[in-house]
């Protein structure tokens, strides 16, 4: 198996910096990239804060350039603004050098062609891995310009701009950036906003010294829990990263998943937008679900990843798209996902609404149990689902993204990784003993 099949994943590039990601990898990737736009233009390049980023991001802008792209080096930033830089500025792509919350020693490459529309396994990716692969690079006469480019300044507009600025209420909260590259961003956004924040963790450092940051992970919002607490915040906010995910946590410590704050976000947006299209992602709960056709919506099932749900946002002209994992997509960032709008806008409805944050969160936690999703090394992931299928076969059954098993009080999703020997097992029951009972029964099938 060569180097790129290894490090070219669904949805990005992702490998171990040294021996998968050096910079000959990468500048081949580039050219092949550059070759492989669709439409002529600039192409925009941004980087994490990892200690190899830098490095990485130099050398696939040698290859861009190789192939005649004239680049902009936007330096430092978070994943969701190559997205912005792209459609914003109408360039040809963009690419963003990270491996978002994977530990220090792995790097990646996230890219998007025109209009920030995806780059992933149905649209093109693999079609760059192989010219890479086979070296059918073009080479141009011309080496293309480098341009570095501020493009902060504009990206904070654009965030406000999903919000009525004048009418956000004073708030207290503690923003975890878990070394991340939201601890550069944040800062930029707090001069224009009424909050005090506490800021925990904004050393730009990518070796995360503190943990992980991966908000879905319970142990990596334990300081952000004790800080809210200590402080008496009215909130708190994990990013990952890159910056394109966060997690909010209510006043008491709780955890808002990634459903609620889609079913919170859906209603802001059905407020606005009467009657609209909003996506959920297949693992996304029940409460979503009825949010959105509560409030008079039509909800839109996908499929989990970002490439599959930007297509799905142009496809049906939805206005907001919300994945259980904390990925939140906005039609007018060009239909891409942003951690820090998602988060701008929850802080927004929870000042609004004059609530406590668990008080918002309670109508649409109440209903539901899940579990935190859970992973199963098999060594035959078609083979498991379909005994799994078997055995539940008096439930609804569909297999838009693996296997999703429907009762009217409880549900289950079985999927495959599309990179490693796992299935992935998010469950939900309107009462703990069905969702314990139902677990039990779906993990005894599986470890069989």
């Amino acid at each position: 198996m060569s180097i790129y099949t290894e490090i070219f994943k669904a949805y990005d590039v992702r490998g171990k910096v040294g021996s998968e990601l050096n910079d000959e990898t990468i500048k081949t990737i580039g050219q092949a990239f550059g070759a492989w736009l669709p439409e002529r233009g600039i192409v925009a390049v941004g980087r994490d804060m990892r200690p190899d980023s830098a490095q990485l991001a130099n050398a696939i802008i040698n290859g861009l350039r190789a192939s005649g792209r004239d680049v902009w080096d936007i330096g430092e930033v978070t994943s969701d603004m190559i997205y912005f830089v792209t459609g914003h500025y109408k360039l040809a792509g963009g690419a963003m050098i990270t491996a978002s919350h994977n530990p220090g020693e792995y790097n990646g490459i996230k890219l998007c062609r025109e209009g920030a529309k995806p780059v992933g396994e149905e649209s093109g990716l693999f079609e760059i891995r192989d010219n890479a692969e086979l070296g059918t690079l073009h080479t141009a006469d011309t080496i293309g310009s480098l341009t570095e480019k501020d493009v902060i300044e504009d990206w904070i507009t654009h965030t406000l701009s999903f919000i009525d600025v004048d009418d956000l209420k004073p708030l207290h909260i503690v923003v975890d950036a878990g070394n991340g590259m939201a601890g550069k961003i944040f800062p930029e956004l707090e001069p224009y906003v009424p909050f005090t924040v506490e800021e925990l963790y904004f050393e730009l450092d990518g070796t995360f010294p503190n943990h992980i940051a991966n908000p879905l992970e319970p142990k990596n919002l334990v300081d952000l829990q004790a800080a809210v607490k200590k402080h008496g915040c009215d909130a708190g906010v994990a990013f990952d990263g890159d910056g394109d995910r966060a997690v909010l946590i209510d006043e008491r410590g709780e955890p808002l998943t990634g459903t609620v704050m889609t079913a919170i976000l859906a209603e802001y947006f059905l407020d606005i937008h009467p009657k609209a299209t909003i996506l959920h992602n297949a693992i996304c709960g029940r409460a979503a679900i009825e949010a959105i056709q509560n409030n008079g919506g039509t909800p839109v099932r996908t499929r989990v990843g970002h490439s599959f749900i930007k297509a799905d946002m142009r496809k049906h002209n939805a206005v907001f798209g919300g994945e259980h994992s904390g990925h939140y997509y906005f039609e007018d960032n060009f239909m891409a996902d942003s951690g820090l709008i998602a988060a701008i806008i929850a802080l927004y409805v929870l000042g609004k609404s004059g609530k406590k944050l668990s008080e918002l969160a309670a109508p649409f936690r109440k209903a539901y149990v899940q579990i935190h999703e859970t992973n199963f090394e098999v060594t035959d992931k078609q083979a498991t689902m379909k005994r799994v299928a078997a055995a539940f076969s008096e439930g609804k059954q569909d297999w838009l993204d693996g296997l999703t098993v429907n009762f009217d009080t409880k549900w289950f999703n079985v999927r495959p990784s599309n990179t490693e020997p796992l299935l992935r097992l998010n469950a939900e029951a309107t009462n703990q003993s069905d969702l314990d009972a139902m677990v039990e029964e779906v993990t005894a099938l599986i470890q069989q």
